[in-house]
């Protein structure tokens, strides 16, 4: 469990590396059948934004605990990239279309860590 919290904190400081915003941690560790133990939802700006950040994210958790995601997809649009850390997943969205899916509604029986965002 340890080593998941660990590896959220550097992922947060990797999006906010790049001003990534609105950051929400959903605990997923209670909820039967889930893929992962978190999601770690964030939005930028413009597709160079998203690109940014999940490039600062690998970079970031490559730094400070020598992991690697095991997937990321949707780096050819940049309009939602995720981010496959095993327990964690990672989406990186613009705001429209982190809207239009609304993940935060979807697992709405996990607890939500929101992040505040940075000046």
């Amino acid at each position: 469990m340890e080593q998941t919290e660990t590896l959220i904190k550097s992922i947060i400081k990797g999006i906010q590396e790049k001003k990534g915003s609105q950051i929400v941690v959903a605990d997923l560790n209670g909820i039967d059948g889930t893929i992962c133990r978190n999601f770690v939802v964030c939005q930028g700006n413009s597709p160079t934004q998203v690109e940014a950040i999940a490039d600062s994210i690998v970079d970031t958790v490559r730094d400070e605990l020598h992991e690697k995601p095991a997937h990321v997809v949707g780096l050819e649009n940049a309009q939602w990239v995720a981010m496959d850390y095993t327990d964690v997943l990672v989406h990186i969205f613009l705001p429209d279309v982190r809207a239009y899916y609304d993940l935060e509604h979807l697992w709405e029986d996990a607890p939500l860590t929101r992040i505040p965002d940075l000046d």
